[in-house]
């Protein structure tokens, strides 16, 4: 048995394409899509439609958290902030339908015909656990309360790799639409069962990055994502880190009021 897992595609639909013709050509006997369709380059409906209609087990993500919760109580307030456009954008592209889609999505999937391994976004407890490579094992264990399958297969962190845990594995997917790890490709994982038990087969497809950076300028999206998207931009152009690590620095400064966005961001990409 061979399954195709993905994850991590943020509305980056020419990665997608790269990512799903190379798996048709691999021709597994399962697919599985672990959430982060949407939000972050500028065809998040696209990429939600092409998905949709795989018609495989899809996770919800993060992002799709995002979308479906925005202008509802459960929002947080720091969303209404310039810093949070590009996830409007995405909202705008979604309409109650497809929220209501994303809201139904489950946060884990385990194929009968596959019990030793388990799917998540980012883990059991959360759709934003990180797992690295240094990651402590205590810091895990509250993360996958009682599992028993052997491995875990996960995305949200954009950093392709396998670690141990106990007798346990990770398989951390890397992304398909925004990589952070230096490669310019669209990446994904095969697992596939053999005599020995199941191996991972981890996959980087180039794509047309040109055309990505592209869409960011003719659909309207790297105005109307504000000071954010030139961030994603950036995080496409060179699959390196860019957002988390503005929104560390100066994060606290933005909500506070110390500095609008577009200042800091003008700021961080001189230093960074």
């Amino acid at each position: 048995m061979r399954i195709a897992v993905l994850a991590d595609i943020h509305g980056n639909l020419a990665a997608l394409e790269a990512a799903l013709e190379e798996i048709g050509r691999l021709d597994p006997d399962r697919i599985a899509v672990l959430g982060d369709v949407i939000d972050g380059a500028p065809d998040s409906i696209a990429c939600w439609r092409r998905v949709r209609e795989l018609e495989v087990p899809i996770l919800r993500g993060n992002h799709e958290r995002y979308v479906y919760d925005y202008g509802t109580e459960r929002a947080s307030p720091e969303w209404s902030m310039a810093h949070f456009a590009p996830v409007r954008w995405a909202v705008e592209q979604c309409d109650s339908r497809v929220r209501d889609e994303m809201r139904a999505l489950p946060t884990s999937h385990r194929f009968a015909e596959a019990p030793e391994l388990l799917l998540v976004h980012a883990s059991l407890r959360s759709d934003q656990d990180s797992i690295f490579a240094h990651t402590p094992d205590p810091l895990i264990e509250p993360m996958f309360p009682g599992i028993r399958e052997p491995w875990i297969i996960r995305g949200h962190n954009h950093l392709p790799g396998l670690r141990t845990w106990g007798e346990r594995t990770i398989l951390n997917l890397g992304a398909v639409g925004l990589p952070l790890d230096g490669h310019l490709a669209a990446q994904f994982a095969v697992m596939e069962k053999t005599a020995r038990g199941w191996t991972a087969r981890q996959i980087a497809v180039p794509y047309d990055v040109d055309a990505t950076l592209r869409r960011f300028r003719e659909s309207g999206y790297l105005e109307a994502g504000g000071p954010m998207a030139r961030l994603f931009l950036r995080e496409v152009a060179t699959a390196t880190h860019h957002f988390v690590p503005f929104l560390r620095h100066y994060g606290h400064a933005i909500r506070e009021g110390r500095i609008d966005a577009g200042t800091a961001i003008d700021r961080f990409l001189r230093e960074y």
